[in-house]
């Protein structure tokens, strides 16, 4: 009995080894290129070094940029806008109408999964702050006064966003 017990535990001790040397390498082992759905965390230091100033106090520290002052408030541009810390894709220009706010707004995201949702009770509201769901990025907040079918509308910084064209027409 004791030499099966031995030979058990033997083999669930090979079983572990092989599982974490066919493990992938955390990313930053793989000099940040995230695997699809993998988390993105990164040190501030590391934040600052890839972002600019702007992005860096909009996407880490929940800023937000003035009305009308960014790239992408009424652009019509054609393609997806991408997380500007981890280039996940967050909102489709289709999906893009204007609010009449200063800031870019989107009726939904390109997928639910890829953004997610928290209560901000700064500035002494309470609003619903919408963020990266890859690097938890600040990307601005939602509120229920968007045009239909869902009434959503996502109010989003340009500091926070990287607009990639569409070539597939």
């Amino acid at each position: 009995m004791l030499i099966v017990l031995l030979l058990v535990a033997a083999f669930a001790v090979a079983a572990l080894a092989l599982r974490a040397a066919t493990a992938p390498p955390p990313v930053a082992e793989r000099e940040g290129k995230p695997m699809d759905g993998e988390k993105v965390v990164k040190t501030d230091e590391e934040w600052r070094a890839i972002l600019t100033p702007e992005q860096y106090r909009v996407t880490r520290e929940q800023g937000t940029e003035r009305a009308c002052s960014g790239a992408f408030w009424d652009s019509k541009d054609d393609g997806v806008y991408v997380c500007v810390c981890c280039g996940q894709p967050l909102f489709d220009s289709l999906k893009k109408f204007d609010s009449g706010t200063g800031w870019p707004s989107f009726t939904e995201a390109v997928a639910e999964d890829n953004v997610s949702t928290k209560t901000d009770r700064s500035l002494f509201v309470v609003r619903t702050e919408v963020l990266c769901s890859r690097c938890d990025a600040h990307l601005g907040h939602v509120f229920p006064d968007g045009p239909p079918p869902n009434g959503l509308r996502f109010c989003i910084n340009s500091a926070a966003l990287k607009h990639v064209p569409r070539f597939d027409k």
